[in-house]
């Protein structure tokens, strides 16, 4: 690490640095620096700045006021090849890979190495590509192509980009937010050795145990302001959470008891078969029941079969599905999604910018777009009463928006997840199933969305809440529902389910 006066020198800062985007602030006066051979975390809510300032530091956002100075020289990306050139590679929470290309392919793509014929060398990428997957220990041929890779084998393909590119600099944006616990500890492996050989790493993330594990600095931004820098070893996690939001939520995590007896959902013998292979049960002979102001936890391993059931109770495997679901003791025949709706139920998806948005349409719209019948008169939809609808949730939701015409794909990952909640709360449904429904958010968001929750449960709806994080599901559910392998292996009531219990379900471990 390069030091004057013993102080260590950071290789690239940030000074004063504000975005607007129509008039509204992203980011205000924002200062930064990072250093080399350290790992420093960006903190903050959605919607804090986080991935504004990064777009502006790896060039995606060429216009911006303020400074940005690498190696103390004041420079002015245009784009993100032109920071990669000079060693600042940005790697975003959304792959960028071309899933058709193999994996040296990808790693070349721009900078192709050619022959004295002036035609691909292969020989000497495919080398190239082979020497930096072995320092990455990913032990796969390079001319495999990306898209038979596993989501965390693809993240290692993105770092092998930046090694590449001999990045001085080098921003993760959410990197474990879709990857395995042990594809996470390579992933920390793989940093601490970049950290040793001198690499600066930005490191953005909301899980914030893993901050304290990786991290040795941070940076805390709350709307569009640095709030607050420093060392890791001398932080607590209630610290960074205050500086984060600027409120206590201690007790965001209490769940109401507001479940009644009155059963609203009757799953028998649920099984989906494989649309692309009959012989693969994705959920296998499913069966439990839902009661009004339940939350009933589904949790396992990815690959369970957890999405499935909420898919197929939503209608979407109408031709692959058996068994009988039953709402209010009537039994039901979902044979198209419009059926689920019709009978009030309301599906939030894992994906909510591939399934749940319009990411070039505006709030307003997206919120619209689910219960167009409230809004419409003689097939016309009464813009009026659209803004009144989505300005009605952005309320209730307290969603971050300069209006109800914002653009959804301009607002961040935590609004975007409140319109999608939105759109589905807007059919008034009686049953609510939500997949993974703070993936990708802060703590505050998630203590918001965990009051909202409580909420619908306490005026009388079902809900069905898939979630990756147990603390979550222990803390949220009534009853959880443990899959494994596609098959139902535990029905556990809050008062005696653990994550020991849980984990030991999912794989199968005898107690």
């Amino acid at each position: 690490m390069e030091k004057q006066n013993n102080i260590p020198r950071p290789v690239l800062e940030v000074r004063n640095i504000s975005k607007d985007f129509s008039g509204v602030y992203a980011l205000q006066n924002v200062d930064l620096e990072i250093f080399p051979g350290e790992v420093t975390a960006i903190i903050g809510e959605n919607g804090a700045g986080k991935s504004t300032l990064m777009k502006i530091i790896s060039g995606v956002y060429p216009e911006y006021e303020g400074d940005v100075l690498l190696n103390s020289e004041k420079v002015a990306f245009n784009n993100p090849k032109e920071a990669g050139e000079q060693g600042v590679v940005i790697i975003h929470q959304e792959l960028n890979l071309v899933p058709h290309l193999s994996i040296t392919e990808n790693l070349f793509l721009g900078i192709e190495k050619t022959n004295r014929l002036g035609l691909l060398d292969y020989a000497a990428m495919n080398k190239q590509a082979k020497a930096l997957l072995s320092r990455l220990h990913l032990d796969i041929s390079p001319s495999t192509p990306v898209n038979q890779l596993r989501v965390g084998q693809q993240q290692l393909v993105e770092i092998a980009k930046a090694l590449l590119l001999d990045s001085k600099v080098l921003i993760m944006d959410e990197p474990t937010s879709a990857i395995s616990d042990q594809e996470v500890e390579l992933l920390f492996k793989i940093i601490r050795e970049l950290r040793s050989k001198g690499v600066a790493i930005v490191y953005i993330s909301h899980k914030l145990n893993e901050l304290f594990e990786i991290a040795d600095r941070y940076s805390v931004l709350r709307d569009g302001r640095s709030m607050g820098s420093g060392q890791m070893k001398g932080v607590t996690h209630d610290q960074l959470i205050q500086l984060m939001v600027g409120r206590d939520l201690t007790n965001s995590f209490q769940k109401a008891n507001t479940m009644s007896t009155t059963e609203v959902l009757r799953v028998e013998n649920l099984t989906v078969q494989n649309p692309q292979n009959k012989n693969d049960l994705l959920v296998d002979d499913v069966s439990f029941t839902l009661h009004e102001g339940e939350i009933l936890g589904i949790c396992g391993l990815m690959g369970a079969g957890r999405t499935e059931v909420l898919e197929a109770i939503f209608g979407l495997y109408p031709k692959h599905v058996s068994g009988k679901i039953s709402i209010g003791g009537k039994e039901l025949k979902i044979r198209r999604v419009n059926d689920a709706i019709a009978a009030g139920i309301a599906l939030v998806p894992e994906d909510r910018k591939l399934q749940g948005l319009v990411l070039n349409m505006s709030v307003a719209k997206n919120t619209s777009m689910a219960s167009l019948e409230q809004i419409s008169s003689f097939s016309f939809i009464r813009k009026k009463k659209e803004e009144e609808l989505s300005e009605l949730f952005i309320k209730k939701l307290s969603t971050k928006v300069a209006s109800s015409n914002q653009t959804v794909g301009k607002l961040s990952g935590g609004n975007q997840q409140k319109v999608v909640i939105a759109k589905w709360l807007a059919t008034n449904p009686r049953i609510l199933l939500l997949d993974e429904p703070t993936r990708g958010i802060d703590v505050g968001a998630k203590s918001e969305i965990y009051r909202l929750i409580n909420e619908l449960a306490a005026q009388g709806m079902g809900i069905i809440m898939v979630s990756s994080e147990l603390p979550e599901i222990l803390a949220l559910s009534d009853n959880i529902l443990v899959l494994s392998e596609s098959r139902l292996a535990a029905t556990l009531s809050r008062t005696e389910a653990t994550e020991e219990i849980i984990m030991k379900a999912a794989l199968k471990e005898k107690e």
